[in-house]
């Protein structure tokens, strides 16, 4: 790497860093303003609002990334065309392309940051929050374990190995006990879903144990299960398609494929993390025109004006088409791609202008 690379990269990431502790914080404030309403409710005061928001940090940094890389690079670069240290640049040979060469070298380092952060932080962290929140609101169901969810439903014990963002249950275990130390029956399923307000769960294999201690086993291919415990109440502990890492969002996809359920909210989520890098570098390929436009024009306040607007038309526009994706039937992998490759278009058009 040369020293240009060293320079330009260390301005950006510089900027970038700022720009992401601004938003980060105004997204932390929106969701801290959303948890006002259930302060209050059981244990769940300020202090575990503050733990939940800190715990959404990770998946604030890896969705506002490519927004933050953008308005990073525009201030980067534009704090260096004011002290016209561009136009040295520009002077000395350094071609556009080599500028913006540079220029993605640097995203080379936020694009690895946020795959870490997406893979290994924000599922954990957000699964830990959902935790934090259900036992302040005395949820009355543990995660406090590696062997899933359990709760007490009366004289039953149930244990829950998954819960999926569709809100289906995976591989449940409802042990039924005849007074305080004897097991009475134990039903083993592998799915429950909750249809027209109550479970029904799927392949479930029943086990009888009689006063005389004889085993009866039957199975049958749904039953309907009562229970206490509802819909809203696993909401706490789902995390969406969104914070799942790529591994676990294959998993998942493959299950539902299995079934026969629709994959499209998971298979978007998936693709959008593969689009990551090249979202990454479209905005840093943005990002030169910009700033370089201004230096021919003497509008830098103005086009980092609609640089920062660009930034955010990109950020709402991959969330917006998001749902049309879901409503309208759109392949979950055009939708991942396609609001990278018209930024990118847009990109290609400034670049004329400056060449």
């Amino acid at each position: 790497m040369s020293l240009l690379d060293l320079y330009i990269g260390r301005t950006i990431v510089h900027q970038a860093l700022l720009v992401m502790a601004v938003l980060v914080g105004l997204f932390a404030l929106v969701i801290f303003i959303d948890q006002i309403a259930d302060i209050g409710s059981g244990d769940y005061g300020v202090m575990q609002a503050f733990a939940f928001v800190g715990l959404s940090v990770p998946r604030i940094v890896y969705e506002v990334f490519p927004m933050a890389v953008l308005l990073g690079a525009i201030l980067g670069l534009s704090s260096m065309a004011r002290d016209s240290e561009l136009i040295v640049i520009r002077a000395s040979g350094v071609s556009v392309a080599r500028m913006t060469l540079s220029a993605l070298k640097c995203g080379a380092f936020f694009v690895l940051a946020a795959i870490l952060i997406g893979e290994l932080v924000s599922p954990y962290s957000e699964t830990l929050a959902q935790q934090v929140k259900a036992k302040a609101l005395h949820r009355n169901i543990d995660q406090g374990t590696s062997f899933g969810l359990w709760f007490r439903d009366g004289d039953t014990y149930v244990n829950v190995s998954e819960v999926m963002p569709n809100l289906s249950l995976r591989k449940i275990k409802i042990f039924q006990f005849a007074g305080h130390d004897r097991l009475h029956s134990l039903v083993d399923a592998e799915v429950a879903n909750f249809v027209a307000g109550a479970w029904q769960m799927s392949n479930v294999n029943t086990t009888i144990i009689d006063d005389e201690g004889f085993v009866q086993m039957t199975n049958v291919v749904r039953q309907a299960w009562q229970t206490t415990v509802t819909q809203e109440m696993m909401k706490m502990f789902v995390v969406q398609p969104a914070q799942l890492s790529m591994a676990q969002l294959r998993t998942y996809i493959d299950h539902l494929a299995r079934n026969h359920q629709d994959a499209r909210a998971s298979e978007l989520a998936y693709w959008s993390k593969w689009m990551l890098p090249v979202s990454t570098a479209v905005m840093v390929i943005l990002a030169i025109p910009f700033v370089l436009g201004s230096i021919r024009s003497g509008t830098m306040g103005r086009n980092l004006f609609f640089g920062s607007l660009m930034g955010l038309a990109f950020f709402f526009f991959s969330q917006v088409f998001g749902y049309v994706v879901l409503v309208h039937g759109v392949p979950p992998l055009l939708g991942a791609t396609l609001p990278s490759v018209m930024f990118l278009g847009i990109a290609m058009m400034m670049y004329r202008r400056v060449l």
